[in-house]
């Protein structure tokens, strides 16, 4: 009978039992997640922040939507007051407003007496026809300005472009609005005083709320032309100011990126200036400025009160100044949520793109 040895060999290789597979982390979802109940909590923040300062301000809402001689009569008086919930106590207005708001409700507004979502889709597409084409701009001339004076440290080239960014962001929008309509309307009329169309014309049936591209869906090019043209004043004015901005930041960056020693060894090999500003430079310079970039855009989305009141936009920045004015309280509401909106998927975009351009940086 042969025995069957159950010692091990020594030199055998051993391997394990094969146990339940570790589960996979999923750390993209995790993040948003985590992004989503701190979005909810800071709306829910905002409601209370705007609620509370509305209150202190001094001011009333009776007062400032009705007429004197509404006012002396203290029928017209209770019954605004009743219709707006003004006659309940603040937690109570609070609370109410809070309900409404999770069924998606965002009350009416006192000043134009529609629902304020009406307002935004009407409002929010006119400030993003200039946030857009404002952005697209002061990217490609911020980032090509400031790796020009980075390049070019030290040399005359670098300091007109420093004196040149002090002086943007030293310059007021309502100055620069005023002298730019001053010059462009007033004395060269080559272009409209302000508004979204020339009288004459009607908006284009609603796609997307910006009449430059509704229009051009709709074939409507002498249309299209017309508002077209009557972007370009804001538009330059808000580039002007932002480009300011991001020179700033992207000679700062430039700098820094081009001490390390990776840009000397790429210049030491020989490579063009050309491949090294795109390839090396440009990549790890870029990340701190997708900041500041970002901010830049949903400033700009959040509306510039003062350019679009200069030039006769309807815009958001205009919406949420008279609404302030009127002590509209669901209209304040209803435009500060969506600042605050913008603002969190702004963030939240930047910190994605970190990672597309920086191998570096992961979210955890």
């Amino acid at each position: 009978m042969t025995e069957v040895s159950t010692k091990q060999d020594p030199g055998a290789a051993v391997t394990a039992a094969p146990g339940p597979r570790p589960r996979r982390r999923r750390p993209m979802l995790t993040y948003l997640a985590k992004r989503l109940v701190i979005t909810v909590g800071l709306l829910l923040g905002v409601t209370v922040l705007t609620f509370g300062l509305v209150q202190v301000v001094p001011g009333d809402p009776v007062t400032a939507n009705l007429s004197d001689q509404a006012l002396n009569d203290p029928a017209a008086v209770a019954a605004f007051r009743a219709k707006w919930g003004l006659d309940q106590p603040v937690h109570l207005q609070y609370l109410h407003y809070l309900g409404n708001l999770l069924t998606g409700d965002l009350g009416i507004s006192q000043q134009t007496g529609r629902s304020v979502a009406e307002d935004l889709l009407q409002y929010v597409p006119a400030t993003m026809e200039l946030a857009i084409p404002t952005m697209l701009l002061a990217l490609l001339l911020g980032t090509g300005i400031g790796m020009l004076a980075a390049v070019r440290n030290g040399r005359l080239t670098d300091q007109v472009i420093r004196v040149g960014a002090l002086l943007g962001l030293s310059t007021p929008p309502f100055w620069l609005s005023l002298v730019v309509l001053y010059l462009f309307f007033f004395q060269l009329g080559l272009s409209p005083s302000g508004g979204r169309l020339s009288p004459g014309f009607t908006p284009p049936d609603t796609v997307t709320g910006m009449y430059t591209v509704d229009a051009a869906l709709a074939g409507q090019w002498d249309l299209a032309w017309d508002a077209a043209q009557h972007l370009v004043l804001p538009v330059l004015v808000l580039t002007c100011l932002t480009v300011a901005i991001l020179v700033r930041f992207v000679r700062s960056s430039m700098l820094e990126v081009l001490q390390q020693d990776y840009i000397k060894a790429a210049y030491a090999k020989g490579l063009p200036t050309g491949l090294v500003l795109r390839r090396h430079l440009l990549r790890a310079g870029l990340v701190p400025v997708i900041t500041v970039s970002g901010l830049a855009f949903a400033s700009l989305l959040s509306g510039t009160v003062l350019v679009e009141n200069i030039f006769g936009w309807p815009g958001l920045g205009q919406y949420a100044y008279r609404s302030a004015s009127a002590l509209d309280l669901p209209a304040i509401l209803g435009a500060s949520l969506f600042v605050a909106l913008v603002y969190t998927l702004v963030n939240l975009t930047v910190d994605l793109l970190y990672g597309l351009i920086d191998p570096r940086i992961r979210i955890q």
